[in-house]
């Protein structure tokens, strides 16, 4: 059976069928020792080609157009340093003793972090979207993260360290 054959009985997207079966397969077969390090490089490299490729196609113009979709990019930060915080704390409110106090902090940590830019940009793509803006906005995003992430985290984070030595 060839894939194109296999795609016309498989509504699936093949780059999500990809991510399923990366997860399925670092469950299986995780990494460890020295395999972790050359993952690592292997990620960085993907993480590299991915802008690249998706920098090489876009020309100065529309990178600057995309720079300003001002209002794609206030609500995106809104989300990503506002919205997504309240929620993980609005479902720790709702539900503290849903989770372990070390898990509600790693909850808490991923609201509070942006998204990865190769995530955003990946699947802007997929969706036929704005990519020069996704790219744009997921990069101003991190860089504001670099700042924004410690802030958002500072006193919650020291109070549940403390409480885990």
């Amino acid at each position: 059976m060839t894939i194109s054959r296999l795609r016309s009985f498989v509504a699936v997207d093949p780059y999500i069928a990809a991510i399923v079966g990366m997860v399925g397969l670092a469950t299986l077969l995780p990494l460890h020792g020295q395999g972790t390090v050359i993952g690592g490089y292997a990620t960085d490299a993907a993480i590299a080609l991915l802008f690249f490729l998706h920098g090489a196609r876009l020309s100065t113009t529309e990178a600057l157009v995309g720079a300003r979709h001002w209002r794609l990019h206030l609500v995106i930060f809104l989300s990503t340093f506002a919205l997504f915080p309240l929620l993980g704390l609005a479902a720790h409110a709702l539900a503290p003793h849903l989770l372990t106090p070390a898990l509600w902090a790693g909850v808490i940590l991923i609201c509070i972090l942006p998204s990865t830019v190769q995530s955003s940009v990946a699947f802007t793509s997929i969706a036929h979207g704005n990519v020069s803006a996704a790219l744009c906005s997921a990069t101003a995003s991190n860089l504001l993260g670099i700042v924004a992430t410690p802030l958002l985290a500072g006193d919650w984070a020291i109070q549940y360290a403390a409480a885990f030595p």
